[in-house]
């Protein structure tokens, strides 16, 4: 790897991390068309904690609300709106970690699925649901939908089912938890602000499990590219989010349908010719 790798892939994870648009599908088709190896699981790490920084700074505030009432909770103050929005990133994020260690256990993913043909269906298929979902604001205003807090545990399985599918390369863990929420009857910006929040445990506990393996196995890499992925991803993700976060409402979710069935295509134009 260099330093130009290093930078664009960073930057290309801190960007598609939080967008409905596959941030694997992006990081394969720039490899395959660029011709880079496999970055390493060092870097994936590095540019993963940074997309974790990004989140947790940009909601800061709201985390710790999140923490305080929560605590408060499990000690006899009483269910509060932070309370019960802390519950459901804990509950929603129960199915991916079952769902992951079964893919983990049989190495499922590794095997079979990280192919640029189920990439590329994934891509697709997914983009038209998220098109569909859209199609479920037309005429109506944002205040006719609900809000991340009024999250019921029906709606937490839900889309807590609907995250553990994106453990499939080219699904999109933003794009489906949103899908899922708009079909429930959320806003885009609940949904969108849910499915943020839910990235932290997701990001968090399979980032944390890679490098205990790392360490373990006494992996030696360059810290300056790692420095380097990190401080990239953190910042691109944090303007991403924000930006999203600011223009959703007024963009919908259908440029980011058009754009995943043009990615779709693309793959398998790569793929066949």
């Amino acid at each position: 790897m260099d330093w130009l790798q290093a930078v664009f892939l960073a930057l290309i994870q801190g960007l598609t991390e939080f967008l409905p648009i596959s941030s694997s599908a992006h990081l394969i088709l720039t490899s395959k068309i660029l011709g880079w190896q496999d970055q390493g699981l060092a870097f994936d790490v590095a540019v993963h904690v940074g997309t974790l920084m990004a989140v947790m700074l940009y909601f800061r505030k709201e985390i710790a609300e999140m923490v305080v009432a929560w605590f408060g909770s499990i000690t006899g103050k009483g269910s509060t709106p932070n309370s019960r929005l802390a519950w459901a990133v804990i509950w929603g994020t129960v199915p991916v970690g079952l769902f992951g260690l079964f893919l983990e256990a049989f190495d499922i993913v590794d095997n079979y699925l990280r192919t640029i043909p189920v990439i590329a269906a994934t891509t697709i298929i997914f983009g038209l649901l998220l098109g569909y979902a859209e199609t479920r604001y037309s005429g109506k205003k944002r205040q006719d939908f609900k809000s991340e807090y009024d999250l019921r545990l029906r709606d937490v399985v839900t889309i807590g089912i609907a995250q553990a599918l994106a453990l499939i390369p080219g699904t999109s863990r933003s794009g489906i938890t949103m899908t899922a929420a708009a079909m429930l009857g959320f806003s885009r910006t609940a949904a969108a602000r849910y499915s943020f929040l839910l990235s932290i445990p997701a990001i968090l506990l399979p980032g944390g499990l890679k490098g205990y393996q790392l360490v373990e196995e006494g992996a030696k890499f360059d810290w300056n590219f790692l420095i380097l992925g990190i401080v990239v991803s953190a910042i691109s993700a944090f303007a991403c989010i924000h930006l999203f976060l600011k223009w959703l409402e007024k963009i919908g979710f259908m440029p980011f349908v058009w754009y995943r069935l043009a990615l779709g295509i693309g793959l398998l134009v790569l793929f066949y010719s």
